[in-house]
């Protein structure tokens, strides 16, 4: 009956042992695994999470600045175009440009 006792114990001792190194092998499987896919994606050029959002608030600074010009220049124009007197506006001829064709060399390579 002794015998028996000490052989589940030893065999409980070795299933400990064997999920102890189990558990082991897998933490250091996966910090291997964070540490190659940290070094792919560092390669990739992606940027960090500070950078696109200052970069988002300078877009939409300037996109407000360029809303804020255009209205400025509406308002001067509506502005300039009450004060002229009515008149036939000259419109601009349209430049035919026509494209000359490539002059072939004449001269020995």
């Amino acid at each position: 009956m002794q015998s028996e006792k000490h052989i589940f114990d030893d065999l409980a001792k070795m299933i400990n042992g064997v999920a102890g190194t189990m558990a082991g092998a897998g933490r250091e499987a996966e910090a291997s695994m964070r540490e190659k896919m940290r070094e792919w994606i560092g390669g990739l050029d992606l940027v960090s999470r500070e950078e696109f959002n200052a970069v988002k608030e300078m877009a939409a600074k300037a996109r407000a600045e360029n809303d804020d010009l255009l209205q400025r220049i509406e308002a001067l124009e509506s502005k300039t175009t009450s004060q002229q007197p009515p008149s036939k506006k000259a419109t601009p001829k349209k430049i035919s440009a026509k494209k000359a064709a490539p002059k072939k060399s004449t001269a020995k390579k």
